[in-house]
């Protein structure tokens, strides 16, 4: 609860430190930089190494997000990340700052996952329908993942709505094996 928290509270001072122009640049940085700690072990070492300083640290971000094309603000908010040892928080960072982004722009975040991939008019079909539920616009990821065995999974935020064989499968055999 306090990493989110945490998270929440620097999302929101990077988010109000930026004009509208280079907000979408710090969305991508944010979330390549997330990418990369999460993917790379050697990076993940170096931002948490004490055996490596803070100009080390703060080198290695400042270049890892120029890559991206981020802001100069960026760089500096990265270098309080290290100053202030927070840099572990940036995953949750950049989720946060993407909700942030979102809301501002009237957006939802959807992820609809089926069995097998989704033709593009029933793709089409599926965000027209959210996007009239939700009456808001939506940006829709589309994923596929064999264990559903049919049917989809829409996550809307933390709301699941869960339509899947497995997912019903699942929910009978809760329903036979509960005491």
């Amino acid at each position: 609860m306090i990493k989110t928290a945490v998270a929440r509270r620097y999302a929101q001072a990077l988010f109000e430190l930026l004009d509208q122009s280079n907000i979408e640049a710090t969305r991508g940085t944010l979330h390549g930089l997330a990418q990369a700690i999460k993917d790379s072990s050697s990076l993940r070492h170096v931002v948490a190494s004490p055996a490596f300083g803070v100009d080390d640290k703060i080198g290695v971000l400042t270049e890892l997000a120029g890559r991206f094309g981020c802001p100069p603000v960026v760089k500096a908010f990265l270098g309080q990340l290290v100053k202030k040892n927070r840099v572990r928080f940036l995953p949750d960072i950049a989720e946060a700052f993407a909700k942030l982004v979102d809301r501002s722009k009237g957006t939802q975040q959807v992820t609809v996952s089926s069995a097998t991939p989704l033709p593009e008019a029933e793709q089409d079909r599926i965000k027209t329908r959210l996007r009239a539920s939700l009456k808001r616009e939506v940006d829709v990821t589309f994923q596929t993942e064999a264990a559903h065995l049919a049917g989809l999974q829409i996550h809307i935020g933390s709301m699941v709505v869960d339509s899947t064989v497995r997912g019903r499968l699942n929910a009978m055999q809760a329903l036979l094996t509960r005491d």
